[in-house]
């Protein structure tokens, strides 16, 4: 028995040691081509600062110039399809939508490698930097959808926020290290420095018992869809989890008017890290939440989306008018 308890500790000693050793994987930045001009819309996609390309989805008006232009960002393994219900939308209404593949995600270079909180947050500083060159006189919003709220948060919660007029957070990605617990945590260290490359899908399990919306056929769609990534790395997750946990810290830093929203029935983003979340934030001026007692987690394309597109519109023309919803704020009921 002391041979096998010794056994077990030297074995468990040694892997701590060789995962203390590494580091999870990141993609590295493109090297521009010769010749390379600088960030711009070419076609159906974004050049970034590094060259690299990030494919684009737009849905404008038919007639005129757009009075906003959204900057949507998905979440983890989605893609720009994500938006493909709300940007029509809310082009009917004379908002233009911009919807790209995040590095790593959909077509975009490094498919299911994790890009890192920088290269991210780099990315959308420069669409959004884009989206102004192409539309200087239209409100400016990013609206970020899960992961996609996370690097929003990220971004505009640092020292070079970008240069958008509004924020718009879908169940944004607050799960971080301060939420996810202990054993949680400590397993996610160890797996992304030892088998960090190695890629598991979810299981049947959790997907019948936290589902992501009710809507079903949209849940089906996305499955099938070949710009979403099935099987995600444990180095990608904990990127992921460390993105979520600076978007915890950083929500109450946020200077531009900024709308969260948040659904009862979200079974991906817990209560108790949306909880802790916005007890960080604290209260602010211009800094608004709505609670949906129908909401899932991906608020865009749930059988009651169009209660989120319409409140988006409303707020984007005047962030202190009533949302047509009648959402109240999120913290009290999490709390209550």
């Amino acid at each position: 028995m002391i041979r096998k308890t010794l056994a077990l500790l030297f074995t468990l000693t040694l892997t701590l040691a060789l995962a203390a050793c590494a580091t999870p994987t990141v993609q590295p930045p493109l090297t521009p081509p010769p010749g390379f001009t600088g960030p711009a819309v070419e076609g159906q996609a974004l050049v970034m600062d590094d060259g690299a390309r990030l494919p684009l989805s737009r849905w404008a008006p038919e007639q005129g110039e757009p009075w906003a232009v959204i900057i949507a960002l998905h979440g983890m393994n989605d893609s720009r399809a994500g938006f493909h219900l709300a940007g029509p939308w809310w082009a009917q209404r004379g908002i233009e939508t911009w919807a790209i593949d995040q590095r790593g995600f959909g077509a975009a270079p490094g498919r299911g490698v994790w890009a890192g909180e920088a290269r991210m947050t780099e990315d959308l500083r420069t669409t959004v930097a884009l989206a102004r060159a192409h539309h200087p006189n239209a409100v400016i919003a990013v609206v970020g959808e899960s992961m996609g709220g996370s690097v929003t948060i990220a971004a505009f919660g640092s020292d070079r926020p970008p240069a958008a007029d509004r924020i718009v957070l879908l169940a944004p990605g607050v799960w971080g290290w301060s939420a996810v617990g202990p054993v949680n945590a400590s397993a996610l260290w160890i797996a992304a420095r030892t088998m960090g490359s190695a890629a598991v899908d979810t299981p049947e399990w959790a997907i019948r018992q936290h589902k992501a919306s009710d809507n079903m056929v949209e849940l089906y769609r996305n499955g099938r869809d070949p710009g979403s990534v099935i099987s995600t790395r444990f180095d990608a997750v904990y990127g992921l989890v460390s993105l979520m946990e600076t978007a915890s810290i950083r929500l109450g830093s946020l200077e531009q008017p900024t709308l969260l929203l948040y659904g009862a029935n979200d079974n991906v983003i817990p209560k108790s890290a949306m909880r802790l979340a916005l007890r960080r934030a604290g209260e602010r001026p211009g800094f608004r939440t709505g609670y949906y007692p129908e909401g899932w987690h991906i608020l865009n394309r749930d059988l009651q989306a169009e209660t989120m597109f319409r409140d988006v519109e409303a707020w984007l023309r005047d962030t202190a008018a009533p949302l047509p919803s009648g959402a109240g704020p999120v913290l009290p009921a999490l709390e209550g």
